[in-house]
Order: C-alpha cells, then sequence, then structure tokens
C-alpha cells in the first residue's frame, strides 16, 4: 500500500515543502525513516506507535518505509510527525486521496496522542499557500499564528482521535475564522513624562525614532540614559501590516509568539545583557535559531552598559548594521536572518563613570580611560547616527512641578515625520530615512546651495569618512522632515553636525 502526504520543512525563515510518501508491504514487522531526517525526525516512530495505540488506531503489522522527499534537504524537529501519522492512518483506508492533494498537515504528536505545538507555524503556512495548498492542519495551540494568513483553510488538532473522526467523517474540525489584531493603543507604562530635565536628549531620541537613526549615549551614573532608552517604544512610530508579519515570523520560528495574540503589532524591544554571547547576539546552534538582533527587527535593540560587552560580540554588530541582515555558515548550509533594527546604545565615559564630570572628580588614570573607551572601535563608531552627551541631573529638574511633556505627544510628531517618508519610499523597499541606498541618497535628500557648501566645509574640516557623510544627509533630511520640509536647508545640516560631535571630545585622548 503505497501513499503520499503534504507537509512542510523549515530552513531558517525559509519554509519547503515535504511530501511523506509511505510504503506498506508484507514482511518483517519494521517502521523506517529516510530522507535525510535528523535525530528528533527518526524519533517520531516511537511517538507515532504509542500514540496509534492510546487513540485505539490499530498500527499496520507491516514492514512500513517513510521517504521525506526532497531527499536531499535536511529535515529537522518534531514538525513532520502529524503528517506520517496521516499518512499511516492513509493506508489503513482512512481517508481518500483526493481530499488530502491540497492539504498541509504540521504537528508534534505525543505519546498520548495529543498534537503539540511547533515553532515556526506562520513562515510554513505562508508558503504553504504560496504552491497552492488550499488546506492546513496544524496543532490547535498554533492555530491562531497560521490564522494570520489569509487565502488558506487552517484547521486546529488537538488530538490523533479528534483527526482520525474528521477524516472519517464522524465530526468535522471547524476552520478558524482569520485572526485580525485589535488596534494598538499600547505604547508601554513607561512614559517620557516621568524623566526629568534632559530636554536635549529627549529632542535627540526624538529625531532618532522619527528617522530610524542609531543613537550612542554616554553619561555619568545616574544621568537618565537607560530610563530615556527605555521608553523609546514609547514614541516609536506604528508598524506596517507587511513590518508586522516579517518580525512575526522571526518570532515564530524562535518559539517565542504568544498563542492568543499571535501577531507582532509592536514594535520590539530587546534588550540583552552585556554577557551575552556572539551567538546570544547574532543567533547560532547546530541549527541556527534567530539572535537578539534578528528578535529586534523592525523594532529597537537596546546595549546597556555598551563598553561591558566583549568586544567580539560588539563587532558582531558592524555588518547587520550596514547590510540589514545577518548570515550565519554550518556544515549544512548558510542561513541568513533579517536585522533591520534600531541600535540604542549607552555607556559611561570611563570605569569609575565620572571622566570630565563637572563637580565629581574622575579616579581613573589617563590609560584606564583611553582603554575603556578603546572597546567601542572606531568603525563600530562611525555606524552610530547620533552620539548623544547625557549631562547629570541637576536638582532643580528634580525637584520641579512642571509637568513634562508625555510620549503621546511626542509620539505624534514622530509618526507625522514618519508618514512623508512612507509615501516619499512608496514602490521602494526603503522604510525609513536611515535606511536610504547610496543609489538614493541624492534623489531623497535634495539640498539648498548653503546646506550643501555647509556640508562640504563639515566634512573637510572633520575629516569625516564615506559613511559619515551619508549619516549626515540621512540625519539631516530626518530634521528638516520633522519641519515638514522638502529640501534640506542649512539650518538642518547644521543641527544635525552637533548630533555627531561627541567622538571627538572623548575618543581623541
Amino acid at each position: 500500500m503505497y501513499a503520499r502526504i503534504n507537509s512542510m520543512g523549515l530552513l531558517g525563515l525559509n519554509a519547503f515543502p515535504v511530501t511523506v510518501e509511505i510504503e506498506c508491504s508484507d514482511g518483517v514487522e519494521d517502521f523506517e525513516i529516510v530522507g535525510l531526517a535528523d535525530v528528533a525526525v527518526r524519533e517520531s516512530r516511537e511517538r507515532i506507535r504509542s500514540a496509534f495505540r492510546s487513540s485505539g488506531v490499530a498500527f499496520p503489522s507491516a514492514r512500513v518505509l517513510v521517504n521525506l522527499a526532497p531527499a536531499d534537504v535536511k529535515k529537522t524537529g518534531a514538525v513532520h510527525d502529524l503528517a506520517i501519522a496521516v499518512a499511516l492512518m492513509r493506508t489503513l483506508g482512512v481517508s481518500n486521496d483526493e481530499y488530502m492533494q491540497k492539504s498541509v498537515f504540521i504537528g508534534e504528536v505525543a505519546l498520548s496522542g495529543e498534537i503539540r505545538a511547533v515553532k515556526g507555524v506562520l513562515p510554513m503556512v505562508i508558503t504553504a499557500r504560496e504552491i497552492g495548498m488550499e488546506k492546513v492542519f496544524v496543532p490547535l495551540p498554533n492555530l491562531r499564528e497560521a490564522s494570520v494568513v489569509e487565502g488558506i483553510e487552517c484547521r486546529g488538532v488537538s488530538t490523533l482521535g479528534e483527526l482520525v473522526f474528521h477524516l472519517t467523517g464522524r465530526a468535522e474540525i471547524v476552520p478558524a475564522e482569520p485572526y485580525k489584531p485589535d488596534s494598538i493603543s499600547y505604547f508601554g507604562d513607561l512614559d517620557f513624562a516621568d524623566v526629568r530635565g534632559q530636554t536635549t536628549a529627549k529632542h535627540c531620541l526624538e529625531v532618532a525614532a522619527a528617522g530610524g537613526h542609531n543613537v550612542l549615549m554616554v553619561g555619568p551614573p545616574g544621568s537618565g540614559k537607560s530610563m530615556l532608552a527605555k521608553r523609546m517604544p514609547s514614541i516609536l512610530p506604528a508598524m506596517t501590516f507587511e513590518e508586522s508579519i516579517e518580525t512575526t515570523k522571526i518570532h515564530s520560528v524562535a518559539g517565542h509568539i504568544n498563542s492568543d495574540a499571535p501577531l507582532i503589532t509592536v514594535r520590539p524591544f530587546r534588550s540583552p545583557h552585556h554577557t551575552v554571547s556572539t551567538a546570544g547576539l547574532a543567533g547560532g546552534g547546530s541549527v541556527p535559531k534567530p539572535g537578539e538582533i534578528s528578535l529586534a527587527h523592525n523594532g529597537l535593540l537596546f546595549l546597556d552598559e555598551m563598553a561591558e560587552f566583549s568586544r567580539a560580540s560588539l563587532e558582531i554588530l558592524r555588518q547587520p548594521m550596514e547590510d540589514q541582515q545577518v548570515t550565519i555558515s554550518r556544515a549544512f548550509g548558510t542561513i541568513t536572518y533579517p536585522s533591520s533594527f534600531m541600535l540604542i546604545a549607552a555607556m559611561n565615559p570611563c570605569p569609575c563613570g565620572y571622566f570630565r564630570h563637572p563637580t565629581r572628580k574622575c579616579i581613573c588614570s589617563h590609560k584606564q580611560v583611553v582603554n575603556y573607551l578603546n572597546k567601542i572601535s572606531g568603525p563600530l563608531l562611525d555606524r552610530f547616527d547620533m552620539h548623544i552627551e547625557v549631562a547629570p541631573v541637576v536638582f532643580s529638574d528634580l525637584a520641579g512641578t512642571e509637568k513634562e511633556e508625555p510620549s503621546a505627544a511626542i509620539r505624534e510628531r514622530v509618526q507625522r515625520a514618519r508618514d512623508i517618508q512612507t509615501q516619499r519610499f512608496k514602490g521602494t523597499t526603503i522604510t525609513c530615512n536611515a535606511r536610504i541606498t547610496p543609489d538614493k541618497l541624492h534623489e531623497f535628500c535634495p539640498m539648498e546651495d548653503a546646506a550643501r557648501e555647509a556640508l562640504g566645509k563639515v566634512f573637510d574640516t572633520l575629516g569625516l569618512s564615506g559613511r559619515a557623510y551619508d549619516k549626515l544627509m540621512k540625519l539631516s533630511r530626518t530634521v528638516a522632515d520633522m519641519e515638514g520640509s522638502e529640501v534640506i536647508k542649512k539650518k538642518h545640516v547644521l543641527q544635525s553636525v552637533e548630533y555627531r560631535g561627541l567622538d571627538r571630545k572623548y575618543w581623541t585622548e
């Protein structure tokens, strides 16, 4: 007896169709799985045997051979359990092939017959729809995640016995309604109104949020660097549906999806500890999983106490900051994850934190200060669009009773500027000013003659790199957008230059 059932595999974010072929023939009872399957896939033999017994289904007393095609692509995890179980039931005459041709089965089978959730359902369902599948059966906990995808019928399976009843026509599993997220009004409990003073730093972060720019904050302990960064999600612009899908796919592969609200509609905020490994930051493992920089895709990555991170971890950031993707190579192949994120980093100016403090004396030697600052390499420093000095807090700010501007008001201005960019970049892959490609820089950043002349003088005087020139252009574009100006003016350029001078204050010692 021969049967074939459709399943899906996953390699990084790339899902691919898998055909489960099964043959039951006379001979010594056996159950073998071939097709470049890893240990977790081969172990499905024992899981399915037990699940059949628990569900009251007779396991075939025959030589059973299962092939997972294509045979030259590695299959990992327990995602194929359900398809293999259905293929076995097909050999027992449980259902007809005509129904199965346009159906996909995804899920892990437990010993009790329960169908357990798996990772990466969203990208697999999207691919299933793209290749012409009409129905997909997924574990019940994954159903809302699968139903995000329109154009394909999604059904949730809780047990193997329930699926038998459905396939034999005794009790139908009803298709799920497409998932529609609620309108988002969340931007967190943390609000910029909680931060006393720091008007300049707040304005810099507002510009950064509007254009998606990377920011380095330097200041003494207790000046409010972490407090400001943790409130950044409250002023970030709303995600588009395309950005939500992209981000949810990454979190689905990593297994970080909330089954009740599977579509990520709020920009991610990731804040790894400074002890994070290079694999934890960039992604890795024998089957590479997304790291922090990919989990922050379309959102914000915050590195607190940046100088305390290992040099290797920090240098890993250079390529993703430039290319908006991270590539992980392993023996079986190469996986690329998207990583278009805003980087917000905070650090002290020296080990004790009081170098050049107006009232407190620094106890570090000159060599200690230089070594501490040199933990941030020149090429990495050059990749920050903005360098902000966060000044010490003064008593009058803390003791004042006047209310600070709330995040909601700041976010309105940020959203207006981002809406201008969305309209400007319509029809391109560019999402914000910080992502303008070099070939489009002069097209999207028209300048007045006075602005161009000012930028030229700054470039020659400060000896800027080509990358710094590009970043100043993009930053000037955002400053102009905040004022509703189509053309970049001299004042916009000069304001942008002020945001990039900190490296010449501290890193010239």
